[in-house]
């Protein structure tokens, strides 16, 4: 690791961490873009375990820890973000038109718990801006790293399924997957669009004009996900799950936030409005995962985020049918070496349990666990 007078120490989150969550989230969100883009952190040490390393849709993950849409919405810092020790990272949601989303305060912590309560409301610079800085990141020539693109509709469309395809077809070129976001609850309406109908229908538009959509760094059209809520289940989320597959979906992201309030919340903001994430949405988010696994008896690959904070977390979402992983509020508590941290230590996990390859993993709890091997 790179360290000199112009960088601050790839830990040094572990002493400034408690500075910058004194500032409002939202501002400390901003520090910490700024942070990123200014390359004011080294090159976090690589990750070259072939353990982890997974092909998955026709790409390459290094390493299955991705950073979830919501940090880097606007497409600012993707290469600091890839080296820091991110396998991957999901920009977003971008939607067709530049909007504000819902009026501050939006963002809350809950200390206690380390969890976060948002309700940003999509707040997007819009397609435009953000694939112009996707391409001129294409244009440098990016440090290894998959690169997805999260797609919502505008608060005020009158045709959201037009919406999602008309940022897939400007995005798509440069995605190397597409994440339909239908299940942000801080958007009015739109979790409707997880109904059997409106969900086929998105995903069937998205898949068409990407289909049209030439890529700019050749190969076939991006694959795409749906990232689903955790708070649909029974029929509501059998009827989605087959829905997005008869549509032509490659794959899910499971969850989003919860709209619901786990007992024993003690923060000061826990009745804020908004989207709960954090160590109090892993339960239920896992649970869902485990159910879609199920449902779709594992022919849909599936992204597992939700409450993830260490390497266990990484794991259990595994075993319950996660191929990919990926966090976001944990590296608020945590900080940059977070990544590099859970990905030692997922690897660390499989062998002790006598796996060869995350692959052999995946939706472990669904079938017999094996028998840990010896030499």
């Amino acid at each position: 690791m790179v360290r000199n007078n112009r960088h601050v120490p790839f830990d040094a989150y572990r002493a400034f961490g408690p500075l910058v969550r004194s500032l409002p989230p939202e501002a400390a969100h901003r520090l910490a873009i700024r942070v990123l883009g200014a390359n004011l952190l080294p090159a976090a040490p690589a990750v070259d375990d072939p353990i982890l390393a997974t092909t998955l849709c026709g790409l390459r993950f290094e390493t299955p820890i991705g950073l979830a849409a919501g940090f880097d919405k606007h497409g600012e810092v993707i290469g600091p973000i890839l080296r820091s020790g991110f396998g991957f990272v999901e920009i977003g949601t971008v939607t067709p038109r530049p909007q504000a989303g819902n009026p501050p305060p939006r963002m809350f912590r809950l200390r206690r718990e380390r969890a976060v309560i948002n309700r940003l409301g999509f707040n997007s610079e819009g397609m435009s801006t953000v694939t112009e800085r996707v391409a001129a990141f294409r244009h440098r020539g990016a440090p290894s790293g998959v690169v997805g693109i999260n797609i919502g509709a505008n608060r005020d469309s009158a045709d959201p399924a037009g919406d999602y395809a008309m940022v897939a077809g400007t995005a798509g070129a440069l995605a190397d997957y597409v994440a339909i976001n239908v299940s942000s609850p801080n958007t009015p309406g739109l979790r409707a669009l997880q109904g059997s109908e409106p969900i086929a229908r998105v995903v069937t538009e998205v898949k068409q004009v990407l289909a049209k959509t030439p890529s700019s760094r050749g190969g076939p059209p991006p694959p795409v996900f749906v990232k689903i809520a955790p708070d649909l289940e029974g029929d509501a989320l059998a009827e989605t799950l087959m829905a997005v597959r008869s549509a032509g979906a490659d794959g899910l992201i499971a969850t989003n936030t919860t709209t619901s309030r786990p007992a024993g919340l003690r923060g000061a903001h826990r009745h804020e409005a908004g989207g709960l994430s954090g160590p109090p949405l892993f339960a239920p988010s896992t649970r869902v995962l485990a159910e879609a696994y199920r449902l779709t008896e594992g022919a849909l690959p599936i992204i597992g985020v939700g409450g993830v904070a260490s390497a266990e977390d990484a794991y259990e979402k595994v075993r319950a049918g996660a191929s990919l992983i990926q966090l976001y509020t944990a590296l608020i508590y945590r900080g940059p070496q977070l990544a590099v941290e859970l990905a030692r230590g997922l690897a660390n996990r499989l062998r002790e349990d006598g796996y060869d390859h995350l692959s052999e993993a995946v939706g472990a709890d669904h079938r017999d666990r094996p028998a840990t091997r010896t030499s």
